[in-house]
């Protein structure tokens, strides 16, 4: 296995026809932080992480510590980054733990066969994500929060080094939003280096160790949430103007009106 304590991507560009989506996009992910990417719709974020988890070509180098991503089979790199895509829909009438058990694949021999090592990750990824109870249900009659859980499990069981999660908190409500960024902001303490697009900037102020914002194909802001969440950037960026509002969990954004 490699020993993967960050990813790094320099000068990213991904193309479609004549039409630049990511432009010279250039990004490190650290071993035991929460990345949020933000930014408005359209900005190139989804295509963005797609290259980054080596699910589309880009232009730009991509390294996996030291090695570039160019040079792992498919299976190696899908053992050391794990990617989470948009919507959590499930179309066949599987159990929870069977969906979970999906993580495994890239640590499968040619026989498929299920070892203890892949129990043991299953089973941890179901007790984190608080699924426990609902491992023998089926999983078309889970909620949409319930199933946002289980998309992020089959993720966590692959013991990934590098987390890649494309809205996980899209279309799901508070309480299943606060459990989710709780989970990722864990798995980072644990060592990590978890990527989340996030489009609620509360969010991304309360959980992340840095935000990064997109504009136009462009990284336009690295850094500390409170530096890069200010009212002007995000009312040039979002066209929005927010509210601060300091809680007792931390400060809160709320927007009051457009630009």
């Amino acid at each position: 296995m490699i020993s993967v304590s960050r990813l790094s991507a320099s000068k990213i560009s991904v193309s479609a026809g004549a039409k630049r989506i990511v432009d010279a996009a250039s990004l490190v992910l650290n071993a035991g932080e929460l990345t949020v990417l933000a930014g408005p719709n359209g900005a190139g974020k989804t295509t963005l992480v797609r290259a980054l988890a080596g699910l589309s070509r880009c232009e730009g180098h991509i390294l996996l510590g030291d090695i570039p991503m160019s040079q792992l089979s498919a299976q190696e790199r899908a053992r050391e980054v794990a990617y989470l895509p948009q919507g959590h829909q499930y179309h066949w009438p599987m159990r929870v733990r069977d969906v979970v058990a999906m993580g495994r694949a890239p640590h499968s021999d040619r026989f498929n066969r299920i070892s203890s090592s892949d129990r043991e990750a299953i089973e941890a990824a179901i007790v984190m994500t608080g699924l426990t109870n609902l491992a023998d249900r089926t999983i078309t009659t889970l909620s949409g929060g319930e199933r946002a859980r289980v998309a992020l499990a089959r993720a966590l069981a692959t013991q990934a080094c590098v987390i890649i999660a494309d809205e996980p908190t899209a279309s799901v409500d508070e309480r299943n939003q606060l459990i989710i960024m709780e989970l990722l902001h864990s798995v980072a303490r644990k060592g990590a280096a978890v990527l989340a697009i996030i489009h609620d900037l509360s969010l991304a102020m309360r959980f992340a160790d840095r935000v990064v914002l997109m504009q136009n194909g462009r990284l336009v802001a690295d850094g500390a949430p409170s530096i890069v969440l200010t009212a002007g950037r995000i009312a040039d960026i979002f066209g929005v103007v927010v509210e601060r509002v300091e809680t007792a969990h931390g400060p809160a954004l709320i927007p009051s009106r457009v630009v």
